[in-house]
């Protein structure tokens, strides 16, 4: 099998047709209907269906286009290798984490790494664990910086401890509860809270500490994933919200913010790095891993 009739294919496919497959690659129909031929003659089966609407691929054809796309990204993989051999302080990473850990911990790590390595082009990619886990699947991030719920269901993921996270109720140092010494969770369940959807990680802590104290899910005013909206609305002393002890190190140095003695039962969660088992890193990318050990070890100690 040619890797240009592979390529060829999956052309075919992303334009619907072979004609306009033809314009895309600067060739002639012709020269694109021999590959889909070669191809189909190899394999012995009919790799596209045919149709009024364009061309498709059959499920035989959709195979191959998933082998496709894992060797064309091995091979821009292996290219960006040999890049960063030849100049090791020169690269792309993609990461992808939740909003409070880009906010916070990745965000001090790509400022500690941008630093020493000025050349190396960084990509963050933000969402819920599912879509990050998918991305890290299919390719479109290299590693994942996220907090853990558990054993992770796929068994081709690899999980790497970084460091435990507690969670705290914060309030703005105007906040009057910021004054009080003794607080009990149930005395805030009607006050203003600015909190994430209930379906975050830190939804469910909620969810499940307020439920502990005879309480359902508070009446959020506010409902954001934003990090720094919720910092700038505890500042004007109206709103209380949940945040990992963390976040307070590295997301609000410059805030006036005042963490409550409120305990919220079992609410700690391991954050570390997710990576693909059998997949291979490139060389920027393990300075991303290695420099993620680096800052964590201070708190991992904590």
């Amino acid at each position: 099998m040619k890797l240009q009739d592979l390529h060829v294919l999956m052309a075919v496919v992303q334009a619907g047709s072979m004609g306009k497959a033809a314009l895309m690659l600067n060739t002639t129909q012709p020269n694109i209907s021999r590959s889909i031929a070669e191809l189909e003659h190899e394999f012995g089966v009919r790799l596209l269906d045919r149709h009024r609407r364009g061309i498709e691929p059959t499920e035989c054809g959709r195979a191959l286009l998933d082998c496709g796309t894992a060797v064309f990204d091995e091979l821009r993989q292996g290219v960006k290798s040999i890049e960063f051999l030849a100049d090791p302080t020169a690269g792309e990473v993609r990461i992808g984490s939740t909003a409070f850990l880009a906010a916070s911990f990745v965000s001090a790590l790509i400022d500690r790494l941008s630093r020493r390595h000025p050349r190396i082009r960084f990509q963050l990619v933000t969402g819920y664990q599912e879509a990050l886990h998918r991305d890290l699947s299919e390719r479109k991030v290299d590693l994942l910086i996220v907090r853990s719920g558990g054993s992770i269901a796929d068994e081709r993921l690899r999980f790497e401890f970084l460091f435990e996270d507690s969670y705290v109720v914060v309030a703005g140092a105007k906040n009057p509860w910021a004054r009080r010494r003794n607080i009990r969770l149930s005395d805030l369940a009607e006050e203003r809270w600015v909190l994430p959807p209930r379906e975050s990680v830190i939804g469910s802590i909620i969810t499940q500490a307020f439920r502990g104290s005879g309480f359902e899910y508070p009446r959020a005013t506010v409902v954001t994933d934003s990090p720094h909206m919720r910092v700038s609305l505890l500042e004007t002393g109206r709103f209380l919200t949940v945040f990992p002890a963390s976040a307070l190190t590295f997301l609000a140095k410059g805030a006036a913010l005042k963490i409550l003695p409120v305990e919220l039962p079992a609410a700690r969660r391991p954050n570390g790095m997710v990576t693909v088992k059998d997949r291979a890193v490139s060389p920027v990318v393990q300075l991303v891993i290695d420099g993620a050990r680096e800052l964590a070890k201070p708190m991992a100690k904590r």
